[in-house]
Order: structure tokens, then sequence, then C-alpha cells
């Protein structure tokens, strides 16, 4: 691969399942040391405390890092009930605590409201930004500020045990959605308060947690080639698009950014390969199946 200034042209999807207690941009950060690659981006950030599916992007694979923003995602979670932070989860400072006297159906019988399209107001601590400014910074200024209501999707909230005031869970919900703020709806329904203890994401649209590996099994490879093996192709990340494959010919005109009038029965946005089964990139098709360059893949 040719050298550039800062890396090399690596190409690729990194599945990692990150550990507790780093952020995102670290983790991404040591993964692009490992890889010495040149362009590095991640697919959704999760806070220091979660663990589980990291979905790193490499070289031309992080033109297609905003599908995965989109995608739906799925977690095993741990709540305390009986106890409010000022963060939603075990890191904050505790506001409130509460007796909690309630029983598994109860609690089911809660998450089973908090189902389907909901509204939900973000929390303080988030990256979300006001005039510029992250959330979380204003709030460990002391300050709270107004946050619209979000309408989110809950496809699945599942109650899987009740052990004392320590409820497991796990989740199936739309992009935006907050697992902090989920688990203080339930508190609140319960009468109780809730707060978060535990997080892991084990999915991403169709990306799987148990396909992840560590950053130490990455760093106890010596040899830099197959460091790089352990990535899959950049269209590990497009996989809910439906495919459609090139000639050469069209290829051509495709890698220039021509319009293709091949009367195709897929419509809306599809990945393109050519004969070779090269990725080519993205597009889309209109009512007359014209298959028009959306995101290419850069090619020497």
């Amino acid at each position: 691969m040719p050298r550039g200034h800062h890396g090399d042209r690596v190409n690729g999807v990194l599945l990692l399942n990150k550990g507790e207690g780093a952020s995102s941009n670290r983790e991404l950060q040591t993964a692009r040391r490992l890889l010495n690659a040149a362009k590095a981006g991640h697919c959704g950030t999760l806070d220091p405390m979660a663990t589980g599916l990291l979905p790193l992007a490499f070289g031309e694979a992080t033109k297609f890092s905003a599908d995965l923003l989109h995608a739906d995602k799925a977690y095993r979670a741990v709540a305390t009930l009986g106890v409010e932070t000022d963060t939603g989860d075990r890191t904050g400072t505790v506001l409130k605590t509460h007796e909690v006297s309630v029983t598994l159906d109860e609690v089911k019988a809660a998450a089973a409201k908090l189902t389907g399209p909901i509204k939900q107001v973000p929390p303080m601590y988030s990256a979300l930004k006001r005039d510029g400014v992250a959330l979380y910074r204003l709030a460990r200024q002391g300050e709270t500020v107004e946050r619209e209501p979000r309408l989110v999707t809950i496809y699945r909230f599942d109650i899987l045990s009740l052990d004392g005031n320590t409820v497991e869970m796990e989740c199936v919900v739309s992009k935006g959605t907050y697992i902090r703020t989920l688990i203080e709806d339930l508190g609140h329904l319960l009468g109780c308060g809730a707060t978060m203890s535990a997080l892991c994401r084990t999915r991403v649209g169709d990306l799987d947690l148990k396909d992840a590996i560590t950053l130490e099994t990455l760093e106890r490879e010596p040899d830099a080639i197959k460091r790089r093996a352990m990535l899959r192709p950049p269209d590990e990340l497009i996989q809910s698009l439906a495919p459609v494959e090139l000639a050469a010919a069209e290829t051509e005109r495709f890698k220039n950014g021509q319009r293709l009038a091949l009367h195709l029965a897929e419509r809306g946005r599809v990945r393109v390969y050519g004969p070779g089964k090269e990725l080519l990139g993205t597009a889309t098709v209109n009512e007359r199946g014209v298959l028009a360059p959306e995101r290419l893949i850069a090619t020497d």
C-alpha cells in the first residue's frame, strides 16, 4: 500500500469489542496506530463506561460510516432501581434514593409502556450541542438547558430478571435513543427511580458483537500484514443495501460519475460492484431504473 504522510492507505472495517473505561476516540486512535492507517473514523460512539460493539472504519470505508449512524442498535443493560443520579448512570452523583418494592411483572409492564414510538428528552450529559457547546460541558458547569423531546422507537424492551433492586434487560432501539434515559423513564413509571449501572452494545445494523475482536487481540499480533487481515471489507457497512453488478464497460462509466440507464428493478440506494466483485461505491436508482453514482470508492 502506498504510504501517506501520516500513515498508509488502509481500507476496511474493524469490528471492535470496546472495553470499559476508555473513550471511543481513544480506542479509535489506538487501532489507527496499530494499523498505521492514514484515515479512520468510528460509526457511532459509546460512552467510556459502556462496552461492546464499536465499528471502526478506515480509508475508503469511512465514506459509508454515516450509514451505521442511522442503523438500529441492540443493547444489554443493567439498571439499579431506587437510585437517581445526575448523569443517569452509575458514574454520576447520587441525587435521590428511594425504597424499592416492585415485582418482576410490574417491571415488565412498565417496560411494555415504553415500547414502540416514544418521545425522549436527551440527557444533559450527552454530546449534543447547544450554540456549539456540548451539553455535557454545560452540565459540568452546573447549567441545565431546555431540550426538545425527540421521537425514537423502542422495537424491543425485554426485562430478563429482577434480583433485589437490580434489573437486567435487552433492548433494540432506533437511532438517537439513549438507554440511560430509557432506564430513567422506567424508574419514573415504577415510582422508585432508576439509574444505568452497565451497558453493552451487541448489534449495530447487521453487525454483531460475536464477530468483534478486542484491542488486545490486535496488539498481540506482531505482524502488520496479519493485523490488517483482521479488517473486514468496506462493504460490511452497507450490507443492508441491495447489490448491483456492472459489466466492464458500465463499470468505467460509473467510475467516471456517469448515470446509467440500466432499467434496474431495484429502487432507492444500492451498493455497486464491478465484474470482479470489486466494490465501486453506492448509488441511487430512480423510478425509471436509472443508476446514479452517490459515493465512489477511490481507485489508483
